[in-house]
């Protein structure tokens, strides 16, 4: 019992020295390595109704995947926040991408900047 225990304390006392993957659903990933530049893409012609999602890398199972850009269906009242990645402290973070209130005419710009946030008549 005492070995299980020894066992189980030193095993968790490693965990903390290492960086745990968040899971996928997660807002926020914090690894050690940072991202390879961002590959070129082609965004196609903008869709009614839609915001594009660019194509920007993610950690899966302990290393960087490049993930292609999207089209997303726009949610009324909201601006989409683009997937991004900073180094803080030697540490890369990863902001997945989200949607975040403030948009009210639906045309993808959050009211803060907009010059005429009120207007749905652009498209």
């Amino acid at each position: 019992m005492k070995k299980l225990l020894l066992a189980t304390l030193i095993a968790g006392s490693s965990m903390g020295a290492a960086v745990v993957s968040a899971p996928a659903s997660a807002a926020v990933v914090v690894v050690r390595e940072a991202p390879p530049p961002p590959r070129d893409e082609v965004v196609p012609a903008p869709r009614r109704g839609y915001v594009w999602q660019n194509g920007h890398w993610e950690w899966r199972h302990n290393h960087h995947v490049w993930v292609k850009g999207m089209w997303i269906r726009t949610r009324h009242g909201y601006h989409y926040n683009q997937p991004t990645w900073a180094e803080h402290d030697g540490r890369w973070e990863m902001r997945r991408g989200m949607w975040a209130r403030g948009d009210k005419d639906g045309d993808g710009v959050p009211n803060a900047v907009d010059s005429r946030p009120n207007n749905p008549n652009r498209h």
